[in-house]
């Protein structure tokens, strides 16, 4: 190993000219990589994958391998709460997701010395188009159309316009950000909910207020889309009396996570016509239960945690880390350092 050299283990299924490029980011980069003792992708950009059964040998390899690692691409598939135990070198972990919070509290992480960077700003763009796709397919009556296609029936109707429609967007990171900036362009008023005291400047945001005046924007809302993470405040953010004081009509669309609304409440107002729509793609239980209310429900729409999983994801990513990679060579901030006291 050449003197300051820096071994970084990919954790996570990546393809190998990926890692490629990795190594190119730096001469003082080496990467560690043993794709036959990680799990089997299922699909693009899958970071989970099918665990594998190591033989002795194979998890002696794979000991030896992780416990040599400076920096880390993805957590330990295997043991992610014992990393500072079992990679006595690691000092960073880059995620691969832009949500780190539950993961680092679940697993004691939060409570190590290392540093962990997010995927923030990888998302944004894909959960953009998904929220975008869910206020269209209700404001256009697909479930109805749906409907009347199986039934052969043809029936003209009136439909209608984004255009001037009212959404209020919870969370103006940069998945907030991308969600403002293309639901404005589509012609829709987007009011802003952040952090109590922070001032903003979001493109194609044209009103903002803080999250302990939510209630006050919510009569006004003809949609509702969730982009913020999950931490203390935003756990059962939207409940029973947010989900009333919506109007009639309106819809849910959620990119953030499952706590964030309380589903029983949610079920309530969807199964009482009082909510026209919910385009999901988080739960509070992942996989969401055969048993849930919500797979029956017509004017509900399933997503299984994928909205935000594009080909092109493992690229974005890896382009993001070979710039952090850069900046900690150089002794530079890093982008997208998570913050153990706002919890993201």
């Amino acid at each position: 190993m050449k003197p300051g050299a820096v071994r970084v283990l990919v954790a996570t299924p990546l393809e190998p000219e990926l890692v490629a490029r990795i190594e190119e980011a730096d001469p003082r980069v080496r990467a560690l990589y043993e794709p036959d003792l990680i799990p089997a992708p299922r699909y693009a950009a899958d970071h989970y994958g099918v665990p594998r059964q190591l033989t002795r040998a194979e998890q002696d390899k794979w000991s030896r391998v992780r416990a040599q690692a400076d920096v880390s691409f993805d957590f330990d598939w295997q043991d992610p709460a014992g990393m500072p135990r079992n990679c006595p070198r690691l000092r960073w972990v880059q995620g691969t997701s832009a949500g780190l919070g539950g993961f680092l509290e679940r697993t004691g992480l939060v409570r190590s010395d290392l540093i962990f960077t997010t995927a923030a700003g990888v998302h944004g763009t894909p959960l953009a188009e998904f929220a975008l796709l869910g206020v269209l397919y209700f404001a256009k009556g697909l479930p109805q159309l749906a409907a009347w296609q199986a039934e052969r029936h043809w029936e003209r109707h009136t439909t209608s316009s984004l255009a001037g429609r009212r959404v209020v967007v919870v969370g103006l990171g940069g998945i907030g950000q991308a969600v403002a900036r293309l639901l404005s362009a589509a012609g829709l008023l987007v009011c802003g909910v952040g952090r109590p005291g922070h001032r903003y400047d979001v493109s194609g945001v044209t009103s903002y207020v803080g999250s302990d005046r939510l209630n006050q924007v919510l009569p006004e809302a003809d949609a509702l889309i969730l982009a913020c993470p999950l931490t203390e405040e935003t756990a059962g953010l939207i409940g029973a009396r947010q989900l009333r004081l919506l109007p009639r009509g309106a819809v849910v669309v959620n990119v953030s996570r499952g706590p964030v609304v309380d589903e029983d409440a949610l079920i309530d107002a969807l199964t009482s016509g009082h909510l026209g729509g919910a385009f999901l793609d988080v739960f509070a239980v992942e996989p969401l239960p055969p048993s849930s209310p919500l797979w029956a429900i017509p004017n509900v729409v399933i997503s299984p945690h994928s909205a935000a999983t594009v080909a092109a994801e493992n690229g974005l990513i890896t382009d993001l880390f070979c710039d952090n990679l850069r900046r900690w060579l150089d002794g530079r901030e890093l982008r997208n350092v998570y913050d153990r006291a706002a919890g993201y």
